[in-house]
Order: C-alpha cells, then sequence, then structure tokens
C-alpha cells in the first residue's frame, strides 16, 4: 500500500512538471487565436475590399470662368500736402479747426506781420508824391523845359517805388496760410504765441474724395492694364463687413521694377461719402478676359501625378481614374481644355485615399 503510494506521488509529480513546461506554448496559442479573431481578415481580404468610401462629387457643366490676378494695394489720398509758411515769425492767430473740411483759399493761420504793414503804409505814402513828380516832368517835357534824362529819372523813381511796395505785399502774403485746395485738416502742431519757420508743419491737408488706390501686378498682365481699365476691390468696413468698390485705372508706371518685376498702378474712386480713408489695406481684382462656356471642375479634385493630371470619376459606384489637360485656374476652379464631358460626375473629396476600382458611396452631389 505504502508502495503505491509513493509511485502515485511521483507520478503526480511528473505530470505538473510536464504542465509547467507545456504552458507557455498553449497559453500563446490560445492568445494568438483569440488575437487573430479580434482583428479580423488580412488586409487584401473580399470584406476590406468591399468596405465603401464616403466622398462628395460634382457634376460637370459649362460655366462662366474670368481670368482675373488680385494683389494688395493701398488707398491714397488723391491730394497730400504738410502745411508751413513760407516765412519765419511769431503765430498770432489760428483760424481753423482741426479735423475739419476747408476750402481753397481759406485763411488757416497768420504770423506777425506789423513791421512789415508798416513799411508798407510808408511806401504808399510816397506814392502821390512821386506820381505829381512824373505828372509834372511830362508837361514839362513837353513844353521842352526839363531834358528827355530828367523825365525818365522820376518815372523810374516811381516804378521802383511801385515795386517796392509789390514786394512788400508779397511779404505781407507769405504771413498767412491759406489752404491751396479743398480737403480735410488733420490735427495742428502749434499753438498761438509759437516761432514758425519755413521748416515747421502747421497741419496736414488731405483731400479725400477722389481717393486713389495704389497696387501692384505681375509683368505678365502689363499688356492687359492700360488708362480706363475698370478694377474691382474690397476693403473691410468697421462693422467687420467686407465691401465692395469699383475703380477705374488712369495711370500706370512707365516702366517694370528690377526687383519685384511688378508694374505699379493707380486708379480712382469718387469716394463721395468720404468712407475711405487714406491708408487702408485694400484687395485689388483685375479682370482679364472670360470664358463663357468652360468645363470647370474644383481644382481639390485635381490629383498630379507624374507630370500628368488625374481626376476620379465616379462611374457604377465605383472611382475611376482618368487623365485631363487643364486650362485656365482661378482661385478655386480650373477649366477642363479635354479628358471630361458634361454631366461627368468628379470625385472631390478623399481623392488621396482612392484606387482604381474602389467602391465608393456620394454623402453630397453638388
Amino acid at each position: 500500500m505504502a508502495k503505491k503510494m509513493k509511485w502515485g506521488v511521483i507520478v503526480a509529480i511528473a505530470l505538473l512538471i510536464v504542465g509547467m513546461i507545456a504552458y507557455p506554448s498553449i497559453s500563446s496559442s490560445i492568445k494568438a487565436s483569440k488575437d487573430a479573431a479580434e482583428v479580423g481578415p488580412p488586409v487584401g481580404a473580399s470584406p476590406l475590399r468591399r468596405q465603401a468610401l464616403n466622398i462628395n462629387a460634382e457634376v460637370v457643366k459649362q460655366q462662366v470662368l474670368t481670368d482675373k490676378t488680385i494683389s494688395i494695394g493701398s488707398a491714397m489720398a488723391d491730394e497730400e500736402v504738410n502745411l508751413s509758411f513760407e516765412s519765419s515769425g511769431k503765430v498770432i492767430a489760428i483760424y481753423f479747426k482741426e479735423g475739419t473740411h476747408v476750402s481753397a483759399g481759406d485763411l488757416l493761420a497768420k504770423i506777425n506781420d506789423k513791421p512789415l504793414q508798416a513799411q508798407l503804409k510808408k511806401l504808399e505814402a510816397e506814392l502821390p508824391l512821386a506820381r505829381d513828380r512824373v505828372y509834372r516832368q511830362r508837361t514839362l517835357l513837353e513844353k521842352d523845359a526839363v531834358s528827355q534824362e530828367a523825365f525818365e529819372q522820376v518815372t523810374t523813381d516811381y516804378e521802383k517805388l511801385m515795386a517796392d511796395i509789390e514786394l512788400v505785399k508779397a511779404n505781407i502774403h507769405q504771413t498767412e496760410l491759406r489752404a491751396p485746395f479743398d480737403g480735410i485738416i488733420g490735427l495742428r502742431s502749434i499753438s498761438e504765441g509759437a516761432y514758425t519757420t519755413p521748416s515747421t508743419q502747421i497741419a496736414k491737408l488731405t483731400k479725400v474724395s477722389p481717393i486713389k488706390i495704389e497696387f501692384s501686378v505681375n509683368e505678365r498682365y502689363a499688356s492687359d492694364i492700360a488708362d480706363g481699365t475698370n478694377i474691382l476691390f474690397r476693403m473691410e468696413t468697421p462693422d467687420g463687413v467686407v465691401r465692395e468698390y469699383h475703380a477705374k485705372v488712369y495711370a500706370v508706371e512707365s516702366t517694370v521694377d528690377l526687383v519685384t518685376r511688378t508694374l505699379k498702378v493707380r486708379a480712382t474712386y469718387p469716394n463721395t461719402k468720404e468712407e475711405i480713408l487714406p491708408g487702408r489695406l485694400v484687395s485689388v481684382e483685375v479682370s482679364k478676359h472670360e470664358i463663357t462656356n468652360a468645363l470647370a471642375i474644383p481644382s481639390e479634385a485635381i490629383i498630379p501625378e507624374m507630370g500628368k493630371s488625374l481626376v476620379y470619376l465616379f462611374k457604377g459606384g465605383e472611382a475611376q481614374p482618368i487623365e485631363i489637360t487643364a486650362g485656365l485656374r482661378t482661385e478655386s476652379q480650373v477649366q477642363v481644355l479635354s479628358g471630361l464631358n458634361v454631366g461627368d460626375t468628379v470625385i472631390t473629396t478623399g481623392v488621396m485615399q482612392l484606387r482604381t476600382g474602389m467602391t465608393v458611396t456620394i454623402d453630397n452631389l453638388n
């Protein structure tokens, strides 16, 4: 009995050792089977190939395409000048209000002219006597009572006196600051009592109606821009709305910039309401010509491949590639010269995932 128990213990120990040795292999096999069940069929098996890709598509149709260029420009004042006196002196009066409209010829400021006024008064007081001298000498000359030389001397003295008077009046005029044109006067930089010189800026005068739009276009558009060309420019209003305005080119630079290879252009806009201020950033659009019956597709539908342009068509629930010849390009559309027909359905999304014959379903069709 004891001998049987001894052999039983030995067998149990042997089985335990065998089980410990075999367990890792059995466990790995079970785990592999479980993982395989979770992953499913390998890539390339028929269930994955039958899985459809959701895409958007667009039906090819004829439409109008416009060949245009867009650039950044700036609004400029029609006229603008920094106002200053022509002579030096003490400012005795300022007649304008900052930020208001003024008319051409309006007196804006004045510097002290009392010495000049006194000089003018003195010269004008001498004028009657000089005029009488000329009259008397002419009368005597007619009677041969005086020489021609004596008459010419008094005449010269009279003309010199008149010239001195005109000179003083011109100097007095230089003590007045007047508006050279209609416009809006800006902030002044001096006060009454200040001493000013011709280099002292008093204020800035700006004419904003009409207003100029300055921009540059690539040199290849140089032949398409001329006096009278219509342009469209856009600008964001204070309330955040982008508005469109129409302007007309009035001047083109005579040469192309050698650094940027662009041509500078200026257009004019009436700006009657003065809503556009100089210095504003604008987006300028210049149209070259229109193609009225163009076949066009979205640019994102095109796949460049080895120097070719490919698109995928939706045919019978599958994606089929086709080579096209592209023409005019706009911001979002590309003209198709060959390869497509009116009514074809072009896939516009997920094009980089497509393969020939892949099953696709349309989510959105335009």
